[in-house]
């Protein structure tokens, strides 16, 4: 059911909640009972001064009748949806649930993020568990002072006499072997104590980051300001891991040599005139597109030209830094749809491609998506270059005469059947899984 067709249930819902009659509704609204009863049975449409009447009636905003739950709700029970497609959740009803029992709609998305975070919290100490350096570290020591204190031992309780100045020296060598055993395994228990809190709490160290800047809106104002990149790392990621305090510290750096080539303030007068505009933004100040890219991501949210979204990966598609925008949204997990310009850009570096997007089967506005993508690092010799790939997301605006190409989010989601690049079938309905 289409989310404006759904305007009457909502006003039948808060009249209910309020425990107002319908026929009093009717009264205070100047209209007929039994033209109300076809309003909340969703047959008639309603609009104009009825709509705005009822609404102050009612005691909301008339956008809350005619939109119902917002979109980051819709969004986040799609991605419940996900993660159990065994349980038959009805897609094509997500609105209508969402805008009836709000409340219910927020816990489950809440329990499903939850349980995200803490699968995830799993799969991240296993493979910390088998590739931390640390811990691989720290088991060699504990495993030699081990076999030290083991030979020290089968030594002096070998049969016959020692010499006292060698019993000492095994004495000694055995006290000292098992202090640093002790010390080895309290560090060690520290250290997992504490990288199980914070992969508890936020799951991988990349999260984490993303969950900081999320959190400061993505402008760093200590940076903008010309503090160290380290010390404002050390300031703001003291709750972090210490693996996601490391990710910090260079995604810090990055800024810094970003805020330093491209200030604040002239970027703020610049963008009066270039608006959204990264290629323009970067000849001004004679950096790259991906810098300017990533100056306009970060600007405060009150910035004269608007909030833009910003996605980058590496070669391997995986994301280092999400930024994403109400009308398109980047998922947090699993794979995304590899119809966006950002994953083109890797096999054409250097290039900057422009297009109009619209995400696939939602009600949101059109983008305008510019992807590109460099070298990350200098150049070496007899080295072939690592990529990296940046793409700007901006609302396209209402002079944009190119027609928006559908693309979707993930392929689980996305309602294209025929779309030469799905990889499996949608939950969005048996239909849409033929084509596959």
């Amino acid at each position: 059911m289409a989310r404006d067709t759904l305007t009457g249930s909502r006003i039948r819902e808060r009249r209910i909640i309020l425990g107002m009659k319908q026929a009093e509704l009717a009264r205070r609204a100047d209209i007929s009972a039994s033209y109300l009863n076809l309003i909340e049975h969703n047959r008639r449409r309603i609009g104009g001064k009825l709509l705005l009447d009822l609404a102050e009636i009612l005691g909301v905003e008339p956008s809350v009748l005619t939109e119902g739950a917002e979109a980051a709700l819709i969004g986040a029970l799609r991605e419940a949806a996900l993660r159990a497609p065994e349980a038959g959740p009805e897609i094509d009803r997500l609105d209508e649930f969402a805008g009836r029992f709000p409340g219910w709609a927020r816990l489950l998305a809440e329990s499903r993020a939850r349980i995200d975070t803490l699968e995830r919290s799993v799969e991240a100490l296993t493979d910390r568990l088998a590739h931390d350096p640390h811990l691989a570290d720290a088991l060699h020591e504990m495993l030699s002072t081990v076999t030290s204190i083991r030979s020290t031992a089968s030594i002096l309780a070998e049969p016959g006499e020692i010499d006292p100045d060698w019993q000492r020296r095994f004495h000694r060598n055995i006290y000292e072997d098992s202090a640093r055993l002790a010390e080895s395994s309290r560090s060690l228990a520290s250290y997992l104590e504490a990288e199980g809190k914070a992969a508890a709490e936020s799951g991988t160290p990349q999260e984490e980051v993303d969950a900081l800047f999320e959190a400061a809106q993505h402008h760093i104002a200590p940076l903008d300001a010309g503090e160290g990149a380290d010390a404002v790392a050390e300031d703001l990621g003291r709750a972090l891991s210490p693996m996601a305090r490391a990710l910090l510290r260079r995604a810090f750096r990055r800024y810094a040599e970003d805020a330093a080539m491209m200030p604040l303030d002239k970027v703020l007068e610049a963008v009066v005139v270039t608006g959204t505009d990264p290629l323009a933004l970067a000849r001004r100040f004679g950096t790259d597109p991906a810098r300017a890219m990533r100056r306009l991501a970060t600007l405060p949210a009150d910035a004269p030209c608007g909030s833009v979204g910003l996605a980058i990966c590496d070669a391997s598609g995986v994301f280092t830094f999400r930024k994403p925008l109400p009308d398109f949204p980047i998922p947090r997990f699993g794979a995304d749809c590899p119809l966006w310009p950002l994953f083109a850009a890797l096999s054409r570096p250097m290039s900057v491609l422009s297009r109009v997007l619209q995400s696939a089967g939602r009600q949101s506005s059109a983008v305008t998506a510019m992807a590109f993508a460099q070298p990350s690092g200098p150049p070496q010799v007899n080295r072939e270059p690592v990529f990296e790939a940046h793409m700007m997301i901006a609302p396209a605006g209402p002079r944009t005469s190119e027609t928006p190409e559908d693309v979707g989010i993930t392929c689980r989601i996305c309602p294209r059947a025929a779309c030469p690049a799905r990889r499996e079938p949608s939950l969005l309905g048996d239909g849409l899984a033929q084509g596959f």
